[in-house]
């Protein structure tokens, strides 16, 4: 069974309602605008995962301390900045069921924004001598950066294998949670091998984590967002990707023509989404998914025995079992 996110919360419950506090004074602002856009941002927070997994690495060996909080703050600020900026490049309207942040403010605000965010962060960490820290997260947004451009390069020609795939996924998504992890087990642990050990287990948190959002977009009885997302924004997804190596030269000819030509049109889109489930696109999926987590907790039972391990093994559990 899998364990409420408030439950896991146990070990770290003090440290996250302090982060909280600490979070909103970071973030505001003498400028009227900046600030109600900030403090919008900040009611309107998602579940907090990153800095979860901070806490908890942190508190895996040592007590939880300002770098620490430091770097939970430096995670939550470089993500924000990265959904802001996000939602400007995709023309979202909304955001965890919110409207987004250009969608009130319109582009130029949403992006300058997302830029006040960056440099905020990165002065959280000179201002407290945090290079570390510094470091880690810079390497992780680049590596972002670099994931999302790749995957944009190769849209263009639908033509991503599944070692590909892996590249943009641990670049794009798992590479925030790896320094997450790293970053939180640094503020409390100097031995080099042991933080390199948490970046690997949050690495592989991350591509799991990727997987199962992309298992959504072809749907189940318990989605979490709308069908198809990913296919009308040519995105290749594992599933996709399996689908095709094993399809006919035939179907994959004309799966391939539909997402370049008709992606727009909900019954070419079902269809799709149709020749995904039947190709088991899906299970195999759920299976690279399943062998990511496995080497997760294999690294996890390497340390030692504790609440925040154990609260770690449930939010793997939840980030791979969440239903949205």
């Amino acid at each position: 069974m899998v364990k409420s996110l408030s439950s896991i919360k146990g070990p770290i419950e003090n440290e996250l309602k302090v982060f909280d506090e600490r979070f909103k004074d970071a973030m505001k602002s003498r400028v009227a605008m900046l600030d109600r856009v900030t403090s919008y941002i900040v009611k309107r927070k998602g579940k907090q995962v990153r800095p979860m997994f901070v806490f908890l690495c942190a508190k895996l060996q040592g007590e939880v301390n300002d770098s620490s909080y430091n770097a939970a703050a430096l995670v939550e600020m470089l993500h924000t900045a990265t959904l802001v900026h996000d939602d400007v490049v995709d023309d979202a309207v909304e955001r965890r069921g919110f409207f987004s942040v250009n969608a009130l403010w319109k582009k130029k605000v949403a992006v300058l924004v997302g830029d006040y965010l960056l440099s905020r962060g990165l002065l959280l960490a000179l201002d407290n001598n945090e290079y570390q820290s510094l470091q880690i997260l810079s390497r992780a947004v680049k590596a972002m950066s670099e994931g999302e451009l790749l995957q944009m390069e190769k849209a263009r020609r639908l033509d991503i294998k599944e070692d590909i795939y892996y590249d943009i996924i641990r670049a794009k998504t798992a590479s925030l949670i790896a320094a997450s992890c790293s970053a939180g087990t640094a503020s409390t642990c100097k031995d080099d091998e042991i933080i390199e050990k948490m970046r690997l287990f949050g690495e592989k948190i991350g591509m799991a984590f990727q997987i199962r959002d992309d298992l959504f977009d072809f749907g189940t009885d318990d989605v979490g967002k709308p069908l198809g997302i990913d296919i009308k924004e040519k995105k290749m997804t594992l599933p996709l990707i399996y689908a095709l190596e094993n399809a006919s030269s035939s179907d994959k000819k004309k799966i391939i023509n539909i997402i370049k030509r008709y992606n727009d049109k909900k019954d070419k889109v079902e269809e799709v989404i149709h020749f995904v489930r039947k190709s088991g696109g899906l299970e195999y999926a759920h299976k690279i998914m399943m062998k990511f987590r496995a080497e997760a907790f294999e690294i996890l039972h390497t340390m030692n025995d504790c609440p925040a391990r154990d609260s770690l093994e449930q939010l793997v559990i939840f980030v791979t079992e969440r239903k949205k």
